[in-house]
């Protein structure tokens, strides 16, 4: 594992040993995928201001997390059917979140149970993510299910009525392959997506599934159901974060669900000064995801008001390339590059990092 030394170089490695149509599937974008081409670019219009001669002594990454301390400001988003990727999927990332001290956020239409996840990361910070399904009593079983294994909080994806349009997989008629199953469902639940229907398996599965209908009561409904903290996944507007803290929810994940929605909507890292803005008189975390590809991203987010960020495609590729190994060493990766810019940038503690350590290109061109 020592041989790969950026999160580039697992994608490279990763790309060439997964069949096209789960390449496709899990790099593609929405659309003419100009979003997805934003997440990272916009990462590179912001510039790092390093103070100098600041005396560091030591330098920290730890933070607290909806009241869970974790190692870093860094977890692992939730991927859809990751056994594609490697035989142990859910369970092998997982347990390398586990051992990285990091929040692993499993899918709902993941290819690991919620019970086998928990059996084999029973120390691991563990988020559920939660689609509403229209037969709420389906929902419920899931998100209780999720508490009774001991995950620690629900995020729940507000983004998607319905799965956005993305031509790789109706090009590629893309199916979960016939030896796996929608682990956290029994019969045609589990198995509907194997078949495409007239395009994608997925658009086909989520087809009179997921509820359209939804609003911001149904997470007062969830909070009636369960105990642990609701995190509103797929925000990219302040009016929209003010409505799901004034819901109930603990936590906003501003994130274009890896540009695979809306193609045309703004990178996360653009979006997310306007909802920090937003909720900075409420009792709220704000997290980011989207195009995070190194620590310099990671640390630009987190100048720019974001208590932790997550990754997802960066951990499908460690772990295609080495199972859970492959995550550790990706999660590595991402740990020292953080470390190298905390102290270089001269901020050597996570609660150092301030608005004014970055500015947009644009900053400099006026000068």
């Amino acid at each position: 594992m020592e041989k790969f030394i950026s999160i580039k170089d697992l994608e490279d490695a990763a790309t060439a040993l997964l069949p096209k149509a789960t390449r496709d599937y899990y790099m593609s974008g929405a659309t003419d995928e100009l979003t997805l081409a934003e997440n990272k670019k916009a990462f590179q219009r912001l510039r790092i201001r390093p103070k100098c001669l600041v005396g560091i002594t030591n330098f920290d990454l730890q933070t607290t997390i909806l009241g869970e301390r974790v190692s870093m400001p860094i977890g692992i988003s939730p991927t859809a059917m990751q056994r594609m990727a490697h035989p142990e999927g859910e369970t092998a990332n997982a347990k390398a979140a586990q051992s990285e001290g990091v929040i692993y956020t499993l899918s709902t239409i993941s290819t690991s149970s919620i019970e086998e996840v928990a059996e084999a990361a029973p120390n691991a910070v563990k988020w559920f993510q939660l689609y509403i399904y229209n037969d709420r009593e389906i929902t419920k079983k899931l998100v209780l299910r999720a508490e009774k294994a001991g995950f620690k909080a629900i995020a729940l994806t507000v983004d998607t009525p319905i799965f956005g349009l993305r031509r790789a997989d109706v090009r590629n008629k893309f199916t979960l392959p016939r030896h796996l199953k929608l682990a956290n469902f029994d019969g045609n639940l589990s198995t509907k997506i194997h078949s495409s229907g007239e395009g994608s398996g997925l658009n086909n599965y989520v087809n009179n599934l997921f509820d359209k209908t939804l609003t911001w009561k149904e997470v007062e409904w969830l909070k009636s159901i369960t105990k642990l903290p609701i995190v509103a996944k797929g925000i990219l507007r302040g009016d929209d974060a003010v409505k799901a803290v004034q819901a109930g929810c603990s936590g906003i994940l501003v994130s274009n669900h890896g540009a695979r929605q809306l193609d045309g909507v703004p990178s996360t890292i653009e979006a997310l000064p306007e909802v920090i803005e937003a909720v900075r008189n409420y009792n709220v975390e704000v997290y980011l995801d989207g195009g995070v590809s190194s620590g310099t991203d990671v640390y630009k987010a987190l100048a720019l008001g974001a208590k932790m960020v997550f990754v997802g495609r960066p951990a499908l590729w460690g772990l295609t390339v080495g199972g859970t190994e492959g995550v550790q060493r990706m999660l590595r990766i991402f740990r020292n590059e953080l470390e190298y810019t905390l102290q270089i940038a001269g901020t050597p503690t996570i609660s150092d990092i301030s608005k004014d350590m970055v500015r947009h290109e644009s900053f400099y061109s006026r000068l």
